[in-house]
């Protein structure tokens, strides 16, 4: 039979790096998504057009868009 104690602190190990990875992804994802949105408006979009296509409102894209 293995340690509870052991055993807990390895879930514990491999909780922290699932979470630590899904972080990393989730950065990127937010750079990959500021990226094209800032992409879109140099192309001529604005923000409400941008907004209307991916289903934020346009205040959000602009915060987004400027990094908040």
């Amino acid at each position: 039979m293995a340690d509870p104690k052991k055993q807990a602190l390895r879930e514990a190990q491999r909780a922290q790096a699932r979470y630590e990875k899904t972080q990393d992804q989730l950065d990127q994802d937010g750079r990959t998504r500021r990226d094209s949105f800032e992409r879109a408006k140099n192309a001529g979009a604005t923000l409400r057009e941008i907004g209307e296509a991916v289903g934020l409102h346009w205040t959000r894209i602009r915060e987004i868009v400027s990094g908040r």
